[in-house]
């Protein structure tokens, strides 16, 4: 591939990052001292390159969205054809675009047949902030407007605005902003390897779902409005749920009324190797957000699907629901949405996660036999690898995340991008990753774990 800059002066880009560029999740005066970001200049496939010409294998498919790779001419042509005709325009004002309009009956026929009506937003926060408001304004329309609580789980991320990251369970985030907002309350989240104890992961997902069960009957059923789950929690550490909790959690949902939420942000649009996680989880929403492989992070761009049970309430209110973004349904994002949407479709990506999740799945956990692995996970081409300092006892490196940010750095080194989630580093590679790159991925990931030993094995028992 022919990547269009030239001269690219490495030195001043970073110097100019340093005083000008405010990062998202960064601490940067570390940043600076370490000698500031990375400059990444182009991308094919499942590689990117910086500008040092280094070639990197991305394991993490950007934030977990370029689902069909790098370098695909045709979004670009949908941007470009789209810009021209209509850049802009909103959907408020009972105004609508041939986009908007095309991609909500598409996402739509994609779902189950309870879903038709579809709210665009820019992004899973704004997905998951809206949900905020669209469960508590459904309810007020019931005639039930004490039904405000929203159960989510400890350590699960939904966002960054304050509405979302109150959904989410991160006490790090919590602590910033005086987070979480009222009403919105946390339980124990299904993740056998850190909490299951000697538990059998079919008894320990039973027992998580419990907690749901529990904190509804603490807050009281005519409380509580909704529970929000990711089929899959990517950012929490890639938790797999054991196969008990999801459907026990759709049971207790429904004994008590209560609406459920299945967060696809991550999941949706192939992940799991079916189009949406809670198909493979065995979930049944009532209300779908999904943001990045709806473009394959090509395109700013999220969207809640809301089952018809709802809408027939707010639409019978015969009210406005008093919410939207300029850019909702913005036309080039719903165009370049499409076009990944048709991509997916005709290339049978979602098949070819399906396809790759068992050689995936054995490459991955060929690292299980690593002294410092105390688990390799992973689910269609989602993965994780849980690093320990004691594999028999489950035991943790003192100084949480620490071992996590040498495996991290080890990684980039090597050229490989793996996130670290505290101790536990993540995978998410694009669909159009190879077996061969697989092997790669597998290899640089051992000699990334090989540097967390030498670095800490005098602290091994």
């Amino acid at each position: 591939m022919t990547f269009q800059a030239q001269n690219v002066n490495t030195e001043e880009l970073v110097a100019l990052d340093n005083v000008h560029h405010f990062h998202p999740f960064t601490n940067h005066a570390a940043m600076v001292k370490e000698g500031g970001a990375r400059v990444i200049t182009h991308a094919d496939k499942a590689w990117l390159w910086d500008s040092n010409n280094r070639k990197i294998l991305d394991a993490m498919a950007g934030l977990w969205c370029v689902n069909i790779g790098y370098g695909r001419k045709s979004l670009a042509d949908a941007a470009h054809r789209q810009m021209l005709d209509l850049p802009y325009y909103n959907t408020f004002f009972k105004t609508t675009t041939i986009p908007a309009v095309q991609l909500a009956e598409k996402v739509a026929s994609l779902l189950p047949e309870r879903f038709n009506k579809v709210f665009f937003v820019n992004s899973g926060s704004e997905a998951n902030d809206t949900i905020v408001r669209l469960v508590r304004h459904y309810w007020e329309l019931k005639g039930q407007p004490e039904r405000k609580v929203i159960i989510a789980r400890h350590n699960a991320y939904h966002g960054s605005t304050m509405a979302s990251a109150s959904l989410g369970g991160m006490q790090h985030m919590h602590a910033q902003g005086g987070l979480p907002l009222p009403g919105i309350v946390h339980v124990q989240q299904p993740y056998w390897f850190a909490e299951g104890g000697d538990m059998s992961p079919e008894d320990f997902g039973l027992k998580a779902a419990q907690a749901v069960e529990d904190k509804i009957k603490e807050m009281g059923a005519d409380k509580v409005a909704a529970v929000i789950g990711e089929p899959i929690q990517g950012a929490g550490g890639v938790i797999i749920p054991p196969a008990t909790y999801w459907p026990e959690v759709q049971r207790i949902c429904k004994e008590y009324g209560v609406l459920l939420i299945a967060d696809e942000v991550i999941c949706g649009f192939g992940r799991t190797g079916k189009l949406f996680g809670f198909e493979s989880l065995g979930m049944e929403p009532d209300i779908v957000p999904m943001a990045k492989g709806l473009s394959s992070g090509y395109a700013p761009i999220g969207a809640v699907a809301i089952a018809d049970h709802i809408m027939e309430v707010i639409d019978a209110a015969d009210s406005e629901f008093a919410h939207g973004f300029t850019y909702s349904g913005h036309p080039m994002a719903c165009a370049v949405a499409l076009e990944n949407i048709r991509i997916l479709e005709d290339e049978k990506l979602v098949e070819r996660v399906a396809d790759l999740a068992p050689y995936f799945a054995e490459k991955l956990g060929s690292l299980s036999d690593h002294p410092v692995v105390g688990e390799a996970r992973s689910f269609g081409l989602l993965g994780a690898i849980e690093i320990v300092k004691n594999k028999q006892t489950r035991e943790r490196f003192a100084e949480e995340g620490r071992a996590g940010g040498i495996c991290r750095d080890a990684c980039l080194a090597n050229d490989l991008i793996m996130r670290a989630c505290r101790d536990t580093m993540v995978l998410s590679p694009p669909f159009v990753i190879t077996r061969e790159e697989i092997d790669l991925l597998v290899e640089r990931a051992r000699i990334a774990l090989d540097a967390v030993y030498d670095a800490l094995k005098g602290e091994m028992v």
